[in-house]
């Protein structure tokens, strides 16, 4: 933010707003690439991961919450008051069934009445966190970054995790607090293998500290110490970090308590390393390579609905990088066709193709030229600023029109 005569003007510099636009195109295709936005997801039954939404318009808030893929977002929903989800794990498109009263889907029709098998949350209504607030919150002004429970896959703000984010967040999972005390062997694991040096916090205030040894009986419920945040704290979404998301699939090396045979969580109590029970637990790259395979802890991760863990395909970073491969691929393919500036010249005859394409080329240099010269000179770009150009573009292209009308005497 800069002053100018007392009025604060949002300015930005020409390589923000590159790398900006670079990182939002990124991120749009790694979570859209990997869903499909031509064909209903519902024929494929639980769909492992997939972009989801939910429509404010069609199922408000007080009613029961439902989900829709993308390509029904795009054909059924189109013009409606949608919230997105961002990617959630086995879940079937609700679009058009019981849910949504008289409404169709356009897309795929013949669907069940309902789909028990899905998992729903306060997000489907606009909400998110413990402090139950939308994203993004019009009212809150702090600044704050929104960090998504790979178990829960509820979303949260950074400040009301009970912890210090570390740096580099986009590297690593998070577990929040609820669902580590619904799966208490965790805290084991986390004594181990967490994300090192994050001082505890307490996010909210009545919030007791509670610090004890992990108990070694896993089936021990632990109860929740994270009560929801006043209704005073509302959130700003996504700050940006200064790490980019990157792959980080390799497997790190076998770990002390990894090595052996026998069951590693068996091991891990054993050892008598304690671990404060409060606030979200990061982990770092490869962890659930770590976990315990062994048949006992396949049981216990089935009882407690976590047997995803198991599976690193089930990690939205590998969503994601199956979303950039798709991506790549089709352009490798020659999917420009599908460019909407090549579509619609594909509607036009030769001449005014080349006109068009003229046109563009020309506007394309101009407009590079012009932010070039605040690049070099070190300035920002302002909303007025890019105004300026296309009014002057228009300015051009009247002239030339008024140049070529010819009248007979």
């Amino acid at each position: 933010m800069a002053a100018n005569d007392g009025e604060e003007d949002a300015t930005v510099s020409l390589v923000d707003v590159l790398e900006e636009d670079e990182e939002l195109e990124n991120e749009a295709s790694a979570v859209l690439g990997g869903s499909d936005s031509e064909k209903c997801s519902y024929p494929e039954g639980y769909v492992k991961r997939q972009a989801l939404y939910a429509c404010n318009t069609c199922t408000p808030k007080g009613g029961e919450p439902a989900g829709i893929c993308l390509a029904c977002s795009y054909k059924c929903h189109e013009g409606h008051d949608l919230f997105e989800l961002y990617t959630k794990r086995n879940f079937r498109c609700d679009c058009g069934n019981d849910k949504f009263g008289e409404m169709e889907c356009k897309l795929f029709a013949d669907k069940e009445n309902v789909n028990t098998g899905n998992k729903y949350s306060h997000n489907f209504f606009g909400l998110y966190c413990t402090c139950d607030r939308p994203y993004p919150d019009p009212e809150d002004e702090v600044p704050d970054e929104m960090i998504q429970c790979i178990v829960c896959e509820d979303w949260f703000h950074g400040r009301h995790l009970g912890c210090v984010v570390p740096d580099c967040v986009e590297l690593q999972e998070m577990i929040c607090q609820s669902c580590m005390n619904k799966t208490p062997f965790l805290w084991n694991y986390a004594a181990h293998i967490e994300v090192p040096s994050i001082t505890k916090v307490s996010p909210c205030k009545g919030e007791e500290d509670v610090k004890v040894e992990v108990e070694n009986d896993e089936e021990e419920k632990i109860k929740n110490e994270n009560p929801k945040s006043p209704a005073d704290v509302k959130v700003q979404v996504n700050g940006t970090s200064a790490c980019k998301r990157k792959h980080q699939e390799e497997t790190e090396g076998s770990s002390e308590e990894g090595s052996c045979s026998g069951c590693r969580l068996r091991e891990m109590k054993a050892s008598g390393r304690s671990q404060t029970l409060q606030g979200a637990v990061f982990w770092p790259s490869a962890w659930r390579t770590k976990l315990c395979t062994c048949a006992d802890c396949k049981i216990l991760y089935a009882d407690a609905g976590v047997s995803f863990l198991m599976d690193e395909m089930d990690t939205v970073l590998a969503y994601e990088n199956k979303g950039k491969s798709t991506e790549q691929a089709e352009q490798a393919g020659g999917a420009e066709g599908r460019d909407p500036l090549m579509s619609a010249l594909n509607n036009l005859n030769r001449v005014q193709q080349l006109e068009i394409i003229h046109e563009y080329n020309d506007m394309k240099t101009e407009l590079k030229d012009y932010l070039q010269r605040f690049a070099a000179e070190g300035k920002v770009v302002t909303p007025e600023d890019i105004r300026h150009f296309f009014e002057q573009q228009q300015s051009r292209k009247r002239r030339r029109a008024n140049a070529g009308q010819y009248y007979c005497s």
